[in-house]
């Protein structure tokens, strides 16, 4: 297996595991992307996704030698675009966990979670222009929002490799921990994700993704919807009481429209 789902408590990672070739995506690893993503999203006993890389690199992106004999280009590259949809779609929060190279659809396989944490020898890059190829894997929508069109340019364009502390400071990376540090802190990051809500931190997740191409008027009446759906949970009654009794909440995202 070169794509591993684990759990720990209600805490699911997906660990990219070939670590001879930086952990490139051949059809293998794709399908093991796919199904990893699906199992999470339909377990309603995983709260949040972890998405991380073995042998000290996260991912060196597409691996080109391995699309399968005689299939479109087209359609292979609709079928890995759904796996990025299915990410950025995923109705719980994500972490990429991020050492070594993340660049191509690996830095974008990263950019597609919720959060981003990175050692200090992380380093990204937007590789296709010096592959003769052009952005895939959501690039061309995540830049832009993350970063704004001009750097998403120079980003895009030169496809220079830029260290952890630089895609910190365009806000690609949330945090850098060192890696004696990253696993406990993405772990705690993990944990404390998996105690809120989940209906609530779902429908946060989709009202912001949402909200990036709403006018006001389209995000406001979004909100009143999601609303709507949080009040109908037993998660709200019990994060009043908790805040009344000075208890820690215990959310179970559970319907209690009787």
């Amino acid at each position: 297996m070169t794509v591993k789902l684990s759990r720990d408590g209600v805490v699911a990672t997906l660990t990219l595991d070939r670590p001879e070739v930086k952990n490139a995506l051949d059809q293998t690893m794709w399908e093991g992307l796919r199904e990893g993503i699906a199992e999470v999203a339909r377990d309603d006993g995983i709260r949040v996704l972890v998405v991380t890389g073995a042998g000290g690199d996260f991912c060196a992106g597409a691996d080109l030698s391995g699309a399968r004999e005689g299939e479109h280009p087209l359609a292979r590259m609709d079928w890995i675009g759904q796996i990025a949809a299915s990410l950025h779609e995923l109705p719980k929060p994500s972490i990429a966990k991020v050492d070594g190279v993340a660049v191509g659809a690996g830095w974008n396989l990263a950019l597609g979670c919720d959060l981003v944490v990175a050692t200090p020898s992380a380093r990204f890059s937007q590789i296709f222009a010096k592959r003769a190829l052009s952005l895939d894997f959501g690039g061309s929508w995540l830049l832009p929002k993350l970063v704004g069109l001009q750097q998403a340019k120079r980003l895009a364009l030169l496809a220079e490799m830029i260290d952890a502390t630089e895609a910190e400071r365009l806000g690609l990376v949330t945090w850098i921990k060192p890696p004696e540090e990253i696993d406990a802190f993405v772990a705690a990051k993990a944990a404390e994700l998996a105690a809120l809500p989940p209906v609530a931190v779902s429908q946060t997740k989709r009202l912001l993704h949402d909200g990036a191409d709403a006018t006001m008027r389209e995000a406001l009446d979004n909100e009143g919807r999601a609303q709507t759906i949080n009040f109908a949970t037993a998660d709200v009654p019990e994060a009043f009481n908790a805040f009344l009794t000075k208890t820690t909440a215990v959310y179970t995202g559970q319907w209690a429209v009787k």
